[in-house]
């Protein structure tokens, strides 16, 4: 589809789009990516790139995204392409359909395994699948055609979902006026809730005081946990979290004991 509206960018920001083993953020490999990196001036590089997961990739999942274990069995490991990948993303935003829910963390999840801290400090998030659901309540599949005008081709493909996700926005853009075209107000508006990781763990409540948002803690301060029951911290560590979620409790609890150190001086 022709896209009239462009971005307004002061960096570089990057649409990507995962398919992987599963949907499990923590255990599960990527087994395809693709990125659109578009650059402030408008112009755009993209690529498309198959990765050996090191695990089977079940029926279920194939049966989806329609890559086979013989697809990706001659194909470079995270591993082998994380040093060039991280370098692609230095510098830039990210945007994606679901991706600070998922896409996001399972990246940094890839990086983690090879001893590579992926800093998201300091970058912007635009999940268009949240402005989506702001908006209009519908899928990928649905988005594409209510705001391109166009039947969505290889759906579950990466390259043709990233592709599809960058023109939603676009066409987001183009529909409504109250949506600003920059980076800062996207990836604002994109977040649901006032969530302090990706997978929204972890909360600002009405006072902005860090809250669980899970479990049998929900809804309490995390401040207040850490003190009454130290092992939660323990087993949130040891679980199966993503990495996002369990640097930001390492954070918190850090912030929380040199309070205390001050306090008690």
């Amino acid at each position: 589809m022709e896209q009239t509206k462009k971005l307004n960018l002061e960096r570089p920001i990057i649409f990507f789009d995962l398919e992987t083993t599963g949907t499990n953020v923590t255990h599960d490999r990527i087994v395809e990516m693709s990125y659109i990196k578009v650059y402030p001036d408008g112009t755009k590089e993209e690529r498309t790139r198959r990765i050996n997961p090191e695990m089977p990739i079940p029926a279920a999942s194939t049966a989806i995204h329609h890559i086979t274990d013989a697809d990706v069995a001659d194909e470079p490991t995270f591993r082998q392409i994380a040093k060039s990948l991280l370098t692609i993303f230095e510098g830039c935003d990210i945007a994606g359909y679901n991706s600070n829910k998922f896409d996001v963390p399972v990246l940094m999840e890839e990086f983690g395994r090879c001893g590579i801290n992926f800093d998201i400090s300091g970058r912007r998030f635009i999940d268009v699948q949240n402005i989506f659901h702001k908006m209009e309540q519908r899928t990928l599949v649905a988005a594409y055609k209510f705001y391109c005008g166009a039947n969505l081709e290889d759906a579950h493909s990466a390259l043709a979902d990233t592709q599809a996700t960058y023109e939603v926005l676009l066409g987001q853009l183009e529909r409504y006026p109250e949506l600003e075209n920059n980076v800062e107000f996207l990836a604002k508006f994109s977040t649901i809730g006032k969530n302090l990781d990706l997978a929204a763990r972890i909360v600002l409540d009405d006072n902005d005081v860090p809250v669980f948002n899970f479990g049998k803690h929900k809804g309490k301060a995390v401040k207040d946990v850490l003190r009454r029951e130290p092992s939660f911290f323990d087993w949130v560590m040891q679980g199966d979290f993503p990495k996002n979620t369990k640097d930001v409790l390492m954070q918190l609890k850090y912030k929380y004991t040199q309070e205390q150190r001050e306090k008690n001086k």
